[in-house]
């Protein structure tokens, strides 16, 4: 259980121990699948400067979000017109967001923002590797 097979390669359905920190500041994808299960999925983030998630709501998904070098804001509501809560997130900061509630991430700070995400039950396929954000919005159509 070791984090030397990381990169890019989906180590879901096994048990292992990886320094997260590390391999989600090493990430330069969109979007890189760390993990799959069953009941959870473990993804890497870099959002570039000036780039956000994109308002996006996960029905079935509950999700956690951890700030791992960057600067962002967090936005969230109850739908895509009432995302009305703001909050300034930073290094070693968390985002909760419950199923069904509309959500974004908008880096405002000047370095890429390296995010890694956990959605239980899993939102995007095993060894789901997307290099940008309009690689994710041409995957998800």
């Amino acid at each position: 259980m070791n984090d030397s097979r990381c990169g890019n390669i989906d180590m879901g359905g096994k048990p292992v121990a990886v320094d997260i920190e590390r391999l989600t500041k090493s990430n330069r994808n969109y979007r890189t699948a760390l993990w799959t299960g069953e009941y959870l999925q473990v993804t890497l983030m870099c959002i570039p400067v000036g780039g956000d998630i994109g308002a996006e709501v996960h029905c079935d998904t509950d999700q956690f979000l951890r700030i791992e070098g960057g600067c962002a804001l967090a936005v969230t509501g109850p739908c895509r017109n009432q995302m009305t809560c703001r909050r300034k997130v930073t290094e070693g900061c968390a985002v909760i967001i419950p199923a069904g509630t509309w959500h974004n991430l908008v880096n405002i700070g000047n370095t890429p923002l390296k995010v890694y995400s956990i959605y239980a039950p899993p939102h995007h396929g095993f060894g789901t590797v997307q290099a940008s954000k309009k690689d994710a919005q041409c995957a998800s159509r």
